[in-house]
């Protein structure tokens, strides 16, 4: 249950993050490897069963820390 829980959330930031640069292409300057988390996200999505349990907990912990730091900053911007 903890790793469909955890997969669902990449889900969701993937597709909030596409959405995101449909309207503003500029935060892909602002979000590393933005290309790869929606990937990552269609991978989630379509191929569940080939994605092993190693690479989802790499990503929690390799990938999210930087994330989380680029979208706090995103938010803190003004307008």
């Amino acid at each position: 249950m903890l790793r469909a829980a955890v997969e669902r959330q990449f889900e969701i930031v993937g597709e909030a993050l596409n959405r995101a640069l449909d309207l503003d292409a500029g935060i892909a300057a602002a979000v590393t490897e933005s290309p790869l988390i929606i990937a990552f996200r269609n991978r989630l999505i379509h191929g569940d069963a080939t994605v092993a349990n190693v690479t989802v907990w790499g990503v929690v912990q390799g990938k999210l820390p930087t994330l989380q730091r680029e979208v706090v900053a995103l938010l803190k911007k003004p307008g």
